[in-house]
């Protein structure tokens, strides 16, 4: 197993910190390498995310992303450039990361920064799902520890239920910036006819539409937790005290009948101690 280079290693342990992630506590759990590994994942994700959701020209955003691409083709030419590629370098040999997944996160991010996600279709939301959600987890699982079959399905099913908790979440925060992710199939079938966002936020049938997109989400949850039963409970634990961090916002949605609010529904800070206790440390 690689060495873990202690500057990098504090430096990406730095940016994890800095976004204010609720993911850090779940990360904190692993061992010192694996956390290193995982503490680089994310902070590449940061990297290519910010880049979709700052202000700035589409095709500025496709140059940068496209530099990103370039670099992970240098990372697995072993000739990386930027800190946290060289951070993920020795993690993408230790837990063999495929590249696959880290352009997938990448193709997601384009998706976003060229203002595709406007009521997209279903086949659409759940591409876009899969690539800034499920890749990240397939990322993930291996740097756990689990890497058989059942950590994929779990890593699947885990990041469709939890973009899918995001999206439920952030409807009218998306709307302010323009932005609409439920799917042009549940809208229409409540009669929703606007691709305009502000719209579509207006529109008195939108919690219906987003009680149905919640039934999805349920069922990847329960998908998850059956692959879950499978995995090794110890290298799972991360994942399980994320899904559970996100169950809990998704049942706090439930509780106001997914109707989009702003302030966005937050886990409140007491469940998500117990969520650390019961989930992290028990």
């Amino acid at each position: 197993m690689s060495s873990v280079d202690p500057v990098l290693h504090e430096e990406m342990a730095a940016r994890v910190r800095a976004s204010g992630s609720s993911f850090y506590w779940g990360m904190r759990l692993l061992e010192k390498p694996r956390r290193y590994g995982i503490y680089a994942v994310y902070a590449f994700c940061r990297e290519v995310d910010d880049i979709a959701d700052e202000p700035g020209d589409p095709a500025d955003k496709r140059r940068r992303l496209g530099w990103w691409r370039e670099e992970i083709a240098r990372l697995y030419q072993g000739g990386p450039t930027h800190p946290v590629t060289r951070a993920l370098l020795g993690p993408v040999a230790d837990y063999a990361l495929p590249q696959a997944d880290f352009l997938a996160v990448i193709d997601g991010c384009e998706m976003d920064g060229d203002h595709a996600m406007v009521r997209p279709s279903m086949d659409q939301l759940n591409l876009y799902c899969d690539r800034v959600a499920a890749a990240v987890g397939r990322l993930s699982v291996r740097v756990f520890g689990e890497s058989r079959p059942q950590g994929q399905r779990v890593a699947n099913a885990t990041g469709m239920a939890l973009q899918l908790t995001n999206i439920l979440r952030d409807v009218a925060v998306d709307a302010a910036i323009g932005r609409l992710y439920l799917p042009d199939e549940i809208l229409s079938a409540h009669g929703i006819t606007s691709a305009d966002p502000a719209e579509v936020l207006a529109h008195p049938a939108l919690g219906e539409v987003c009680r149905d997109l919640a039934e999805q989400a349920r069922g990847y949850f329960a998908e998850s937790d059956v692959a879950m039963a499978t995995c090794s409970r110890r290298a799972m634990r991360p994942a399980t005290l994320m899904k559970e961090m996100y169950r809990g916002v998704f049942r706090c949605l439930e509780a106001e009948g997914f109707q989009p609010r702003l302030p966005p529904v937050r886990l409140p800070a007491g469940a998500k101690l117990w969520c650390v206790l019961r989930h992290g440390l028990i």
